[in-house]
């Protein structure tokens, strides 16, 4: 038989379509190609977290029946997947499956294919919003709660009833913002909201690709707060996950409008940049302010935390490197030294 050496070359040989979406951070979809690449060891992970690679893999058959993989795979100090961790997860795959996955997925095979260290259940937030997503994307029915969700978010029952309104339905309006008047609903209903749905509402948008034109909604309501003197920081962080779905500049205006001033950089906000919303770090000005406020906190437990986590990342690591050496401010100095002695207590 044919040595099979990565995932990709079993899915292709089983005349399956596949998608990979990484979970780590936020749900977002890996190319096919550049999975290939990061499975042969030519790439780093691009989302690393806690120097692990969180991924799904959905492969399903001309009846667009979904199978998935939630996969954990510990990743080296370069960010490169261990070639003899993915052979091992093969083996459990073959041992339970066979070469072509032609068995179906029945309880007994979900449990061989289980007991390996390399899968994981996401969180169930998390898992609601990726289930809307694959139903979407191959374009399957929503969950049952959708038509009742859609009630609720128009107005219809009243916004304080909102007890009867399941996440996944919420995650499925999330899913097909396309649809019929789904985005323009929800921008109406922002403002309405009490703060569970709410809260809920923005936890799944921090997953999904948004539009410019509800980022805007959503960037003024994130300034509403910055300009109140009482403004809570916590509607803050959630707000600015939920922007980091826009590939437009709103997300980065936010990202420079908090790290302006220190009375914004809750713990709370860092973290919510730090995981969801780093793409604006890429600029070293944004990065260097941030990793200053961080140093603010006095927490060196969390700076090194996110520091660690930050540099993991391929397109921020050469931007934050460069600071152990050069540090742009004596409050910065000081917690990378901390950082650095740490790191050599540990070896």
């Amino acid at each position: 038989m044919e040595n099979i050496s990565t995932l990709t070359q079993i899915l292709r040989d089983s005349d399956c379509q596949f998608k990979v979406h990484d979970l780590g951070r936020r749900i977002e979809l890996i190319p096919n190609d550049e999975f290939e690449s990061i499975e042969l060891g030519r790439q780093a992970y691009p989302y690393p977290i806690q120097r692990q690679a969180q991924f799904a893999i959905t492969y399903w058959n001309e009846q667009k029946q979904p199978w998935i993989w939630f996969l954990k795979f510990d990743l080296d100090e370069r960010g490169l997947l261990n070639s003899a961790d993915i052979g091992n997860f093969i083996k459990f795959v073959l041992e339970a499956m066979g070469s072509r996955l032609q068995k179906e997925l029945n309880e007994e095979v979900q449990e061989q294919l289980a007991s390996n260290p390399y899968t994981f259940k996401p969180k169930e937030d998390k898992l609601a919003v990726f289930n809307s997503q694959v139903s979407a994307e191959l374009e399957l029915s929503p969950s049952q709660y959708y038509a009742h969700a859609l009630t609720y978010f128009k107005g219809d029952l009243g916004w304080n009833n909102w007890q009867t309104v399941g996440l996944q339905g919420i995650t499925d309006i999330c899913a097909r913002l396309k649809e019929s008047d789904n985005e323009l609903m929800l921008k109406k209903s922002l403002t309405q909201l009490p703060t569970q749905p709410l809260y809920a509402l923005l936890g799944a948008l921090e997953h999904c690709e948004i539009s410019d034109s509800l980022a805007t909604r959503l960037y003024d309501l994130a300034l509403d707060q910055l300009n109140h003197s009482e403004g809570d920081l916590f509607l803050l962080s959630a707000l600015a996950r939920a922007l980091s779905g826009n590939k437009g500049n709103k997300l980065t205006s936010l990202v420079t409008a908090i790290l302006s001033k220190n009375k914004y950089c809750h713990q709370e906000v860092l973290i919510a940049i730090a995981g969801r919303c780093w793409e604006p770090l890429q600029q070293s000005s944004l990065a260097e302010q941030f990793l200053i406020r961080l140093a603010q906190t006095n927490n060196q437990a969390l700076f090194n935390q996110l520091f660690s986590d930050l540099v993991m990342q391929p397109k921020l690591r050469m931007v934050i490197l460069p600071m152990l050496h050069q540090a742009p401010s004596q409050e910065l100095a000081k917690a990378l030294i901390a950082l650095q002695s740490s790191t050599k207590g540990q070896r």
